[in-house]
């Protein structure tokens, strides 16, 4: 019954959502029920479908976690963009210089060079934070540009693909391949990584005596000072982890999908990342469900646009919709407390 209660809100904010969104498809004249059974059943009708909705669950996943993680001690990280560009760029260098080591050493490495890359780029902000009190938020924004730039650096560089009509670099050695789990159609490993993250993320959080450190900074930093956390280091540390996490996306991007770094490969995973962690109200526990949820609406997005030429953006707007009336509802607890 408790469990119920709290999943009301959920349910009655993907109602709501989907109503409005019903009313905006008919003014528009298409048909709601079918838009309706596109969106929501793609997913589940073909093993493509379903295969397509697990590869988008992947950076999902891990970029709502570069959001929530550290949102547990009370600081956004807005950069998990620029932080998955930096880590699929660490993954790249590292997969053509080590073009012809074999793939026990080069994957590996791949992996590891994308994942620290972004730590990196988050130490950054969390420096900045740590050092200087310079708000992550601006920090993080302002260091998703200059990764835009750095990717356009490397793919049009001495690496770049002269045969490519876009931004590319040549291919990682073979080595730096994921394996493929199946092969028709292709699901790669790193579907794996992303569950062992998403595993000791919560296990982190909710098992551990650091991890819970991290939670009560977030929910009480003057209390958790003065029991004698040292909150300016969890700052620090969440920041690195969250960042680590996106760069690992990156990573996956480079090593499971495109094989080479491609300008446009973070497509909007990081920003559907951020209404993740939001409607999984900064929970790390709720992520990898919430992730899975918009992986259908995005796969469906995608196939209702081909099928019956309804625009994507219709998609874009059920989200939105269905993160107000989330936050709308905490409100009205708020006032009834």
């Amino acid at each position: 019954m408790t469990q119920l209660k709290k999943s009301f809100p959920y349910l009655v904010s993907v109602l709501a959502a989907f109503l409005i969104v019903g009313i905006l498809l008919w003014a528009l004249k298409f048909n709601p029920l079918k838009a309706y059974e596109t969106i929501l059943f793609t997913s589940f009708r073909t093993p493509n479908g379903f295969i397509q909705t697990l590869l988008k669950w992947i950076p999902l996943t891990l970029t709502a976690l570069a959001f929530t993680v550290p949102l547990s001690s009370g600081k956004f990280n807005i950069g998990a963009e620029g932080q998955l560009l930096v880590g699929a760029i660490g993954a790249a260098a590292m997969g053509i210089i080590g073009k012809d080591l074999p793939m026990p050493v080069l994957l590996p490495l791949v992996i590891v060079a994308g994942t620290l890359a972004g730590a990196f780029w988050g130490l950054i902000s969390a420096w900045l934070l740590y050092q200087f009190n310079i708000n992550e938020i601006l920090s993080t924004v302002l260091l998703n540009f200059i990764s835009f730039a750095l990717v356009d650096y490397v793919a049009t560089g001495p690496w770049r693909d002269p045969a490519a009509g876009h931004p590319t670099t040549i291919q990682i050695g073979q080595g730096g391949f994921l394996p493929m789990l199946v092969s028709n159609p292709p699901l790669h490993s790193g579907i794996i990584l992303a569950i062992i993250v998403a595993a000791a993320v919560y296990y982190f959080t909710s098992k551990t005596t650091a991890g819970y450190e991290l939670v009560v900074t977030g929910a009480n930093p003057r209390a958790s000072k003065v029991h004698g956390i040292d909150i300016r280091k969890m700052f620090l540390f969440s920041m690195v982890i969250g960042a680590a996490a996106a760069g690992l996306a990156g990573a996956i991007e480079v090593a499971g999908v495109h094989h080479r770094l491609i300008e446009g490969l973070h497509s909007n995973f990081a920003t559907l990342g951020m209404i993740i962690g939001l409607m999984a109200r900064g929970k790390n526990s709720a992520v990898p469900f919430v992730a899975f949820f918009i992986a259908i609406l995005e796969v469906g997005g995608s196939a209702m646009q081909r099928t019956i030429m309804v625009p994507v953006q219709i998609v874009l707007i059920a989200e939105a919709l269905i993160l107000i009336f989330i936050l709308l509802s905490d409100i009205i607890k708020r006032r009834q407390k």
